[in-house]
């Protein structure tokens, strides 16, 4: 049992060999690449040390006990140890998505629904950036259309982790279950006759790329500059500053208007465009292998209505793990972490199951 698991011991030990390695740090890439892998092997290493320690521990407690009953006790819990730890390393051994520690970029557009799909989508915005500042990640507005009334028309934040995150707890690890239509239930602002509306707006999560990933030719580029339309500064209005970029072989546009420098709105874009061009590279690859890769929860259809927020009831409800639980105030606060379990734990069960 888990004897396969010896080779990843062997691959461990020469990558913490490669981390100690004063060469290794003077090719960036690669050392985010070996210390990505050694992180994701490490909790595997613990897990199977601890296992066999038991299996070790359980021989010497069977051997005493032959000669005192007493130690039998001891056999049975020592057992029952071993197997919670035979589960672990079952889970931590199911093919991960190799982009759980990535950072993330969250685009949230608004939908059906007028003013106050735009209104909702400020809501969610408001709970991601919550969310993401109870785990300690930081934030950045790349982009943002603001609507009248103050929500948000379209908006792009990236979401980093604090140092390597770990297993299973980066920005892409728990957010990227959060892309597709999300749906709310209320009273709108807007609303004179006290009458519940039913709105939506869309998420879209995308791993971050890093430039040396993703390579854009710029012959493939069709940059143009336009002036800057809604809040911001003197500048607004006055200057070509805001930015849109077309990727001619694929048609993906990106427009960014956030900042007051044509410069820096032209990198923004560009780590947006990035970050969809190594999306779409990775959704042709989980085409091409079925479903080695394909989470039974991230869906790639990013139309499915996944999740419905009913203000009346306080009720949240996510429609592809059956989640459901009444504390919606507390949600859009930044309490995410439920309903994001909820959603690994359905993942999680699915990969296992393929894996028998």
């Amino acid at each position: 049992m888990f004897e396969h698991v010896a080779e990843l011991v062997a691959e461990h030990a020469a990558l913490e060999r490669d981390i100690a390695d004063p060469a290794l740090h003077s090719d960036q890439a690669r050392a985010r690449k070996v210390n990505r892998r050694y992180a994701e092997l490490t909790p595997v290493v613990r897990s199977y040390t601890r296992w066999r320690q038991l299996n070790d521990d359980i021989e010497a407690a069977r051997e005493l006990a032959l000669e005192d009953s007493a130690f039998r006790d001891e056999v049975a819990t020592l057992e029952g140890q071993r197997d919670v730890e035979a589960e672990r390393l079952r889970e931590l051994l199911v093919p991960r998505d190799p982009d759980d520690d990535r950072d993330v970029i969250v685009e949230v557009k608004a939908g059906e629904g007028g003013e106050e799909s735009a209104l909702f989508a400020g809501d969610l915005v408001r709970m991601y950036l919550r969310y993401a500042e109870r785990r300690g990640w930081r934030t950045e507005i790349l982009d943002a259309v603001e609507s009248d009334l103050g929500g948000y028309k379209d908006i792009s934040i990236a979401v980093k982790a604090r140092g390597a995150p770990e297993l299973g707890e980066g920005p892409w690890a728990r957010l990227k279950y959060e892309g597709g239509v999300h749906r709310v239930q209320r009273v709108p602002v807007t609303e004179s006759q006290g009458r519940i509306h039913t709105s939506a707006a869309g998420v879209l999560v995308l791993p971050e790329a890093e430039e040396v990933e993703v390579s854009v030719d710029p012959a493939d580029l069709r940059i143009d500059v336009y002036r800057s339309s809604g809040p911001g500064g003197q500048s607004v209005n006055t200057t070509d500053s805001a930015v849109r970029i077309t990727h001619l072989p694929t048609g993906i546009v990106v427009s960014c208007q956030n900042e007051k420098s044509q410069l820096q709105n032209r990198e923004q874009a560009m780590r947006i465009l990035r970050a969809r061009l190594l999306a779409a590279a990775q959704e042709e690859a989980d085409a091409e292998a079925a479903d080695a890769r394909r989470s039974q929860v991230r869906t790639v259809d990013r139309s499915e209505r996944i999740r419905t927020y009913n203000f009346p009831e306080n009720r949240i409800s996510d429609h592809r793990v059956g989640f459901k639980s009444y504390n919606l105030d507390q949600i859009l606060d930044g309490e995410l972490d439920a309903v994001v379990q909820a959603c690994a734990d359905a993942d999680l069960a699915a990969r296992l199951a393929g894996q028998s």
